[in-house]
């Protein structure tokens, strides 16, 4: 049955049609549908092997559209019709039982048909209004659901689709959501890819999704792998751990470190993405420059989607991130950063900028991202006011989130626990902005009801945190 992400070619990008292909596949795409206006069929033809090749070396398949005789041509796995470019059974007639054929609707009555007539599944749409077809007709969720109720054929929804508003098509019945700009139109295909292929998550029974987080350990429980696993857990995910460094602290401070060798964490890390995998990656303190290069190594090698907390000095002062990695974190981890979470001293140690105020930290986020990270939360906790304010720098919005500052030394391992919340909502299928919403409403809730353990800077209580936002989950 098809199910996933369903990507639609435009056009030959310069001669780079294959390579965008390729990162998309890397992404996650499970279905692509090659379409081109402009070529030749010489040219289609030559195209459409190539994506041949490249989608079932990724164990995806390849739909030419409109084009049965093509589709036999090339070995697709099949074809998808428009409403005028032919029929179903003369498609099967040359294509055989084992290819797909779809055919775009818009009706329950002409999804009916296409089910009458043999097709395998049809597309469905325009969902929303649409940039790349002026003349589509909007279908809207109602139509999506109608059609649902309707047919059993697996049905591709497409139009307008986009990171923020795929969710509600999924809800509303959609097997596949077919994109083309959204992916095609990326600076980087492979990362948007990625992030839609997340959203189906949320269909995942519980634990849902997988999270794996590469900090150091904390012995007092409060902040780095610790806190990051109850994040994890009591949000619903299933957590795992590579251990970068062990700590002896307490809610005073740390006394001792003892780094574990860059060779150790990269044996932890392909231990669990050989065979368990994860959705999200969180990384938090990382020490030296030889674990940063491993690790950023390992994200980009497997693709991953990583929320990069760049830790650099604890509560009690200590330097949990020596001087001379912060080069290898810019050049080497942040430009493999899907979101990147500094707060305002970090931001200001990897920028040479001095944030004073909302316009500081915008032009701190900017250059952040200029820096090679997707995107950037930058969190205002140090600033002075009644509101605690977090900017969000998402593709090029800015989203602003804001909560009432809390009059609380009870703080440890808030940014360990933010992080890893975001990275948490993300594999479970939210969206990045509702991911950070989401998580922010969870740290706050952790803050207000924070117990005070030991003497110093206590946890938050993550378990109250939890109960804040899984009521409606």
């Amino acid at each position: 049955m098809l199910s996933g992400l369903y990507l639609i070619t435009d056009d030959n990008h310069d001669g780079a049609l294959p390579e965008r292909v390729a990162a998309a596949l890397r992404g996650g795409v499970r279905i692509v549908q090659y379409r081109d206006k402009q070529a030749t069929a010489t040219e289609k033809l030559t195209m459409a092997l190539r994506l041949v090749a490249l989608c079932h070396q990724a164990g995806a398949i390849l739909i030419i559209n409109d084009d049965a005789a093509l589709a036999q041509a090339c070995n697709a796995d099949g074809v998808h019709l428009g409403q005028q470019d032919g029929e179903v059974t003369v498609a099967r007639a040359l294509l055989g039982p084992e290819r797909l054929i779809g055919v775009s609707t818009r009706t329950v009555a002409e999804a009916q048909r296409a089910a009458a007539a043999g097709a395998d599944y049809i597309g469905l749409g325009s969902l929303y209004p649409t940039t790349t077809k002026g003349d589509a007709v909007v279908v809207g969720l109602e139509g999506l659901r109608a059609v649902r109720d309707a047919v059993t054929l697996p049905i591709v929804a497409i139009g307008g689709i986009a990171r923020d508003n795929a969710g509600a098509v999924i809800a509303a019945g959609a097997d596949c959501i077919a994109v083309v700009s959204a992916v095609m139109g990326a600076p980087r295909p492979e990362l948007a890819a990625k992030e839609l292929t997340l959203l189906f998550n949320r269909r995942l029974p519980s634990p849902q999704g997988r999270v794996l987080t590469v900090a150091g350990s904390d012995s007092g429980g409060g902040a780095g792998i610790q806190a990051d696993l109850k994040t994890i857990t009591l949000l619903g995910s299933y957590g795992m751990s590579a251990i970068t460094a062990l700590t002896a602290q307490n809610t005073r401070g740390v006394s001792a470190i003892h780094a574990v060798p860059p060779e150790f964490v990269s044996a932890q890390l392909e231990a669990v993405l050989s065979d368990i995998g994860t959705d999200t990656v969180k990384t938090g303190m990382l020490l030296n420059a030889g674990i940063i290069a491993v690790v950023a190594a390992a994200i980009q090698r497997h693709g991953l989607l990583a929320v990069v907390d760049p830790v650099m000095i604890a509560k009690g002062g200590a330097a949990l991130l020596q001087d001379e990695a912060i080069a290898t974190l810019r050049q080497e981890l942040i430009p493999q950063a899907y979101l990147l979470t500094p707060n305002l001293p970090e931001a200001e140690a990897l920028t040479g900028l001095t944030i004073r105020d909302e316009d500081g930290m915008a032009t701190a986020a900017r250059a952040l991202q200029g820096m090679g990270a997707a995107n950037v939360l930058l969190k205002g906790g140090h600033r002075a006011g009644d509101e605690a304010v977090d900017l969000l720098l998402c593709g090029n919005q800015l989203h602003r989130f804001t909560a009432p500052r809390l009059a609380t030394t009870n703080t440890h391992g808030t940014g360990c626990t933010f992080a890893a919340a975001i990275a948490t909502f993300l594999a479970q299928g939210r969206p990045l902005p509702e991911a950070v919403s989401r998580a922010k409403t969870f740290l706050q809730a952790a803050i207000a009801s924070a117990l005070p353990l030991g003497s110093g800077h206590g946890p938050v209580n993550h378990w109250q945190g939890a109960k804040a936002v899984t009521r409606d989950l």
